[in-house]
């Protein structure tokens, strides 16, 4: 399978910001452990992080020409807001799993909603940089 991990907003500060939320690791690191993951399982990830909506709305509506089978996003605050990124999952032909590091139930009342969950397949949170990799096993149910 062929994976488009997208990171929203702040998520460039992984590592470095919340290190009790987050953990230590930088957006990189776990990128490349994703890689490895994906690459062991014979699949291929493609990796794109924004702070810009649109930018992530525009990767959202290329994932089906550039031949993905699974969008894994992580839109961070976005998440709470973004009607366009909604939207945008809406279009798509390709499914999308939502993932989250930290499990945002635990956190401040505004972070509680998501207004892209519904347009998702799945949403997996709180599994700090392992979401990402459940979030792969879970194309393969």
């Amino acid at each position: 399978m062929k994976f488009l991990i997208l990171n929203g907003v702040n998520l460039n500060r992984t590592g470095l910001r919340e290190k009790g939320v987050y953990g230590t690791q930088t957006l990189d690191e776990i990128n490349a452990e994703i890689k490895a993951y994906c690459e062991a399982k014979g699949d291929s990830a493609d990796f794109f992080q924004s702070n810009f909506e649109g930018e992530l709305c525009t990767k959202l509506q290329e994932a089906g020409d550039l031949g993905y089978d699974g969008v894994i996003l992580n839109a961070g605050a976005f998440t709470h807001y973004s009607y366009a990124i909604r939207d945008a999952i809406a279009s798509m032909d390709v499914p999308v799993v939502e993932v989250h590091m930290s499990n945002v139930h635990k956190r401040e009342e505004f972070r509680h909603t998501s207004v892209i969950s519904e347009v998702c397949q799945g949403t997996i949170l709180g599994f700090g940089k392992n979401s990402y990799l459940l979030a792969v096993e879970s194309f393969r149910l």
